[in-house]
């Protein structure tokens, strides 16, 4: 059986002067403060949909990653990935880097670097946002 997560947003007003609030239902975990400007320019202490893309996509390819290197008998002593969603206002998402650094006792640079590009293709997240041109740099600690 699937699960299912939610979020939801109030927002007031128009697009360039509005401003909004999105929260995590699921978890209940926090409200966040959205807005135009934190999209486009400066976060300036908000969020946005691409910071909470890349919050998702970064923790989804690190499970992903950790699960297909444990099942090749290599699990990872640590993985600190970073994924960076571009956002061009008037085109839209553009591109996602991912970047992981990996602590892996018993493993070849060749063999994490293949490994790394399996959890890239196959993670949920990344498989979501096949639209999207996805970049991936992993080396290891």
């Amino acid at each position: 059986m699937g699960t299912t997560r939610t979020a939801s947003t109030h927002w007031e007003g128009s697009l360039f002067e509005g401003s909004g609030q999105v929260s995590l239902e699921s978890s209940g975990i926090g409200t966040y403060d959205v807005n135009w400007p934190s999209r486009a320019e400066q976060a300036n202490g908000k969020t946005s949909p691409e910071e909470l893309i890349a919050a998702a996509h970064s923790s989804c390819f690190s499970m992903a990653f950790s699960n297909g290197l444990a099942k090749a008998g290599t699990p990872p002593t640590t993985l600190d990935t970073t994924a960076e969603v571009t956002f061009v206002p008037g085109t839209g998402i553009t591109e996602i880097k991912l970047s992981v650094v990996g602590e892996v006792p018993g493993i070849s640079a060749e063999d994490f670097q293949t490994a790394a590009e399996d959890a890239k293709a196959n993670c949920p997240v990344s498989q979501a946002l096949k639209a999207v041109p996805i970049s991936l740099e992993a080396k290891l600690a």
